[in-house]
């Protein structure tokens, strides 16, 4: 007498790729963070401070986004 409470269908990737996506959003969280700290003691690097903080922030979503590609190039 066995029944089946929930099936899973279609692709794990995307699975994957939630799970992946907690990577990048932790480390935004983190450069935004730090960053405001560090506007917050020295506002006169400010100019500094933000072209790194965008830097980082762009090669966290890069991660994101590579995540979010390869489930549909590997098809799995």
């Amino acid at each position: 007498m066995s029944q089946t409470l929930a099936a899973v269908e279609g692709s794990i990737g995307s699975v994957g790729y939630g799970l992946a996506a907690i990577g990048p959003g932790v480390g935004v969280g983190i450069i935004f963070g730090n960053g405001t700290q560090a506007l917050a003691r020295q506002p006169e690097a400010a100019g500094l401070i933000r072209a790194n903080q965008i830097l980082g922030f762009a090669f966290c979503e890069a991660l994101a986004l590579i995540g979010l590609v390869m489930p549909f190039v590997y098809g799995v």
